[in-house]
């Protein structure tokens, strides 16, 4: 392999990682707007749908999410333990998913046209 090779695949993973951040909020947000999710659930059905995802990244994203008010949590008890946390989209939220998700349409409509 040569260095250019190296290079160019070190550059497209950099990309690649931007554009897996920003569309991993959008994706946190979607898998909570149809009902509340504890954490764990939203980050299996995000490894289902063959997205990477780093449990350590996770919590900070539903904090910044939830600070910015775009998710709402509640305490439900649990059969396994102490209560859990469950994360639902706001009102804002769900309008926030209608919008990104007309943005990402546009997105892929262009990549296509490329």
């Amino acid at each position: 392999m040569t260095q250019q090779d190296m290079n160019s695949e070190l550059y497209a993973e950099q990309l690649s990682t931007q554009l897996r951040k920003g569309f991993l909020a959008y994706c946190v947000l979607k898998t909570c707007s149809t009902k509340p999710k504890y954490t764990s659930d939203i980050i299996t059905q995000l490894r289902d749908a063959e997205l990477v995802v780093v449990e350590g990244t996770i919590y900070p994203l539903l904090s910044r999410l939830q600070k910015d008010g775009l998710l709402s949590h509640e305490w439900q008890e649990s059969e396994q333990g102490p209560p859990r946390k469950y994360y639902k989209t706001t009102d804002f939220g769900d309008e926030v998913v209608v919008q990104v998700g007309k943005k990402i349409a546009d997105l892929n409509n262009t990549l296509k046209k490329l």
